[in-house]
């Protein structure tokens, strides 16, 4: 499928040498990391599902099909699609009667999480969901360290706007102290919520 940004640039995908070295970093990389921080949540997002604890999904990235294939009668291949805008957070959904909205993002840094990883529109986007009392969060996760922080949306923000200060990334040592540290668990995978009642909790008070 070939699919192309609004300014009609095709998305292509990078092609990276089969090498013996690329292939044993791979191999290195993934087998400390295991699933991807998007896997780990969607798994997690199934089991409160089915727990009936919330109900909480990943948004679909909205793209415009301008070229299909009926190869079969039951069976359409999308050949040409447009991304029709830019998306704003990866997940939404709603936990005691609370509306959430988060975005999820990765780093192999080992001191500080960049926030060129986060795009303004982003940022906006998390500025409106706080300002009609939603809870918002970002999930980051260290690849290298594997570790997961929680951080408040009011939190990010107050790291965004400082940039214009010289500062590009969130310190490690900062998120240490305010960020909820999460730690992997058989069922959900990401406990996540359990930092978003303390959250509420707060937000009651």
């Amino acid at each position: 499928m070939v699919v192309n940004y609004p300014n009609g640039k095709q998305y292509t995908k990078p092609v990276v040498a089969k090498t013996q070295q690329n292939r044993q970093r791979k191999k290195t990389v993934f087998s400390n990391r295991g699933m991807s921080l998007e896997d780990d949540i969607n798994d997690s997002n199934i089991t409160y599902l089915i727990q009936e604890r919330a109900v909480i999904h990943k948004k679909p990235t909205p793209i415009q099909i301008v070229n299909v294939d009926y190869p079969k009668r039951s069976a359409a291949v999308i050949k040409e699609a447009y991304f029709k805008q830019a998306s704003t957070t990866d997940y939404n959904g709603v936990y005691k009667g609370f509306y959430l909205d988060f975005e999820a993002k990765e780093t192999k840094n080992k001191q500080s999480f960049p926030l060129k990883n986060f795009h303004q529109h982003q940022i906006t986007h998390m500025r409106q969901c706080l300002r009609h009392e939603g809870i918002c969060f970002v999930i980051l996760k260290f690849s290298s360290l594997n570790r997961l922080f929680l951080l408040e949306a009011r939190h990010l923000l107050d790291f965004w706007d400082k940039q214009a200060r010289g500062r590009k990334s969130i310190p490690l040592t900062e998120l240490e102290k305010k960020a909820y540290e999460m730690y992997y668990s058989f069922s959900p995978r990401i406990p996540y919520l359990d930092v978003v009642d303390q959250i509420i909790e707060k937000f009651r008070m």
